[in-house]
């Protein structure tokens, strides 16, 4: 009891210093760019590596580019500080300016472009509700965006009803032919991918072996390959006078190819769904349809949403192999420009091939992005 005094303090601690903020700008550049030696090293060489190649690249894309002009003399012509050295003073944006029409519509017909025009409009104007998760009526505007679009859109391109003028596909091309085959291919191929999923996993011999013959078969082929048999060797066996449009083809051997890489990354979130969301449902009373649909399918799909999203990714570059088939997409109707005399210049291809890849990455980036808002959203544990 005498020593109980020792035990007692008599002033109060100093105040420790406020925490360290753990977000914001300069948080995640400390942690991220500078969290260690090896990393502070790291980002010093690339900032240096940057600062080299940045005045370069900004003098060739902006400063010394050639951005109007109606020939390929625009592109080789003194600029403020000399002569221009042909091919590598700057790029020639004037060209992609003067073929902007020709890649966004193709060869569609002059006076008819007013359609695409207004199938571009009101897609965006129905994609856009759809990725707001806040805006209402999701289930009307998704019935709109993937049931009532496709269809007017296919009578207002193609025309030959109501007075319209009939455009062939085979004047479609650019821009327009690249939205159209990943549009088509990605809304076909996730409910065909998700029925080849189920039907692999499924009890029934002949449709498990139904799935898996033909997703195995067209996973083992190119895409190439399928698109060539759908051009060239498919009107072989077709009935005397009986054609199918080309577009069509190509339509349909994209979305058959997709579906199959869809079912297999649709497969995975199926067998990582917990066993004991099968037995509760059964335990519930629930069908099988009904276990299928309200238990199983929404937690695999959530799981897969980085698979689902890299195989839309991929689609949307491998429109470009339309070419073979003398289909011109985006990037066939920048190469087919290539050859025009009136612009044949060294960096005529370096300037539209930026060009394309600018559009591609934009689309891509933009997928990606909205992928991970989506992960975040739903809280599947996904970490940046």
């Amino acid at each position: 009891m005498e020593n109980s005094s020792l035990f007692v303090r008599s002033e109060m601690l100093a105040a420790l210093p406020p925490p360290k903020p753990a977000s914001g700008i300069v948080y995640r550049c400390r942690t991220a760019l500078f969290g260690s030696v090896r990393d502070g090293i790291l980002t010093v060489l690339a900032l240096i590596l940057l600062g080299l190649a940045a005045p370069p690249a900004f003098d060739w894309l902006i400063a010394n580019a050639a951005w109007e002009g109606t020939s390929r003399s625009v592109c080789a012509t003194i600029s403020q500080g000399g002569i221009r050295p042909e091919g590598w003073s700057g790029a020639c944006w004037a060209f992609v300016d003067a073929k902007m029409d020709q890649f966004v519509f193709g060869r569609y017909t002059l006076e008819e472009r007013w359609r695409p025009v207004i199938v571009f409009a009101l897609f965006a104007a129905l994609l856009v509700p759809l990725l707001v998760p806040r805006l209402p009526y999701k289930a009307i505007n998704a019935v709109l965006l993937f049931v009532a679009l496709p269809l007017f859109s296919g009578v207002l391109l193609l025309g030959g009803v109501f007075g319209l003028p009939y455009v062939e596909t085979s004047l479609w091309g650019g821009l327009l032919v690249t939205l159209t085959l990943s549009y088509v291919g990605i809304v076909a191929s996730l409910p065909l991918g998700v029925g080849l999923a189920l039907g692999r996993r499924s009890e029934l011999p002949v449709v498990r072996v139904l799935a898996t013959t033909f997703i195995e078969v067209v996973r083992g082929i190119p895409l190439l390959a399928v698109l060539f048999m759908a051009s060239v060797v498919l009107p072989l066996f077709l009935p005397s006078g009986v054609t199918i449009d080309k577009f069509v083809r190509a339509l349909v051997g994209v979305s058959l190819f997709a579906s199959a890489y869809m079912a297999e990354v649709i497969r995975g979130g199926l067998q990582a769904v917990p066993r004991g969301q099968y037995e509760g449902a059964d335990a519930l009373g629930l069908s099988h349809v009904q276990k299928t649909l309200l238990v199983v399918l929404p937690q695999a799909l959530k799981l897969v949403i980085p698979g689902i999203v890299n195989t839309f990714i991929g689609l949307f570059k491998d429109t470009s192999l339309v070419t073979i088939i003398a289909m011109f997409d985006l990037l066939g109707i920048v190469r087919l420009n290539f050859s025009d005399t009136n612009w044949s210049s060294p960096v005529t291809p370096v300037s539209g091939l930026l060009f394309v890849g600018a559009i591609f990455w934009v689309f891509c980036f933009s997928m990606s992005r909205y992928s991970i808002a989506v992960e975040k959203r739903l809280e599947t544990g996904h970490k940046r």
